[in-house]
């Protein structure tokens, strides 16, 4: 009989919130833009760092994404992020033969995992890359409690069988989200057509498709 980890804690919320410590917040921004599509909503990075970070004691949250260093509005979004919490780690996309551009960083993940992880006690990983599951087992090892946020249709069993927490992003949506509109504020590609200013007062942009 499979049961609910969450239901069944013999913590309370507010226990296990308590008992995080310093938490360090990992995101992969590709996998997250992708997960709002699917969800169909806009991110609130300031409320979806409140939301991870959830009270406890942030040492650093970064923010990891392939970039176009041509794209001006895309580079002014990330500015944004810099100065609202975020540390952006940012790689050049690469042009792949089919044309489609992509920029992998799950190493660079998971070397920042490693190296931060005598400074942290929680880390919060917003991915569902199964990539990533031997760096969150060698974590855990080092007796990091680790929480991933991803949404379950893209995440993969390896990587759930090794946290100590696995939250849906289904399940907080509403908790994160910008008020729904029929645009998001991240591409991971290039060649995007950005309709507002990036320096807006919420920190989000629109983009056309």
């Amino acid at each position: 009989m499979l049961h609910n980890l969450e239901n069944d804690s013999i913590f309370t919320p507010e226990q296990v919130l308590e008992n995080r410590g310093r938490v360090a917040i990992f995101i992969d921004g590709s996998n997250l833009f992708y997960a709002a599509l699917q969800l169909g909503i806009e991110i609130d990075y300031t409320k979806l760092l409140c939301r991870l970070t959830g009270g406890s004691r942030l040492l650093r949250s970064f923010f990891y994404t392939g970039v176009d260093r041509t794209n001006e509005k895309q580079q002014g979004f990330l500015l944004w992020m810099r100065r609202n919490g975020y540390r952006v780690i940012a790689k050049d996309l690469v042009q792949l033969p089919d044309g489609s551009k992509k920029a992998n960083l799950d190493v660079e993940i998971a070397v920042d995992m490693m190296a931060l992880v005598d400074s942290y006690d929680t880390a919060v990983l917003v991915s569902g890359d199964g990539d990533l599951a031997y760096a969150v087992n060698s974590v855990s090892y080092r007796g990091v409690r680790v929480e991933v946020v991803s949404l379950r249709s893209m995440t993969s069993d390896s990587l759930i069988n090794v946290s100590d927490r696995y939250i849906d992003l289904e399940a907080i949506k509403e908790e994160i989200q910008k008020t729904p509109r029929q645009s998001y504020p991240y591409r991971p590609l290039s060649g995007i057509g950005f309709l507002e200013d990036p320096r807006t007062s919420d920190g989000h942009l629109e983009i056309q498709e």
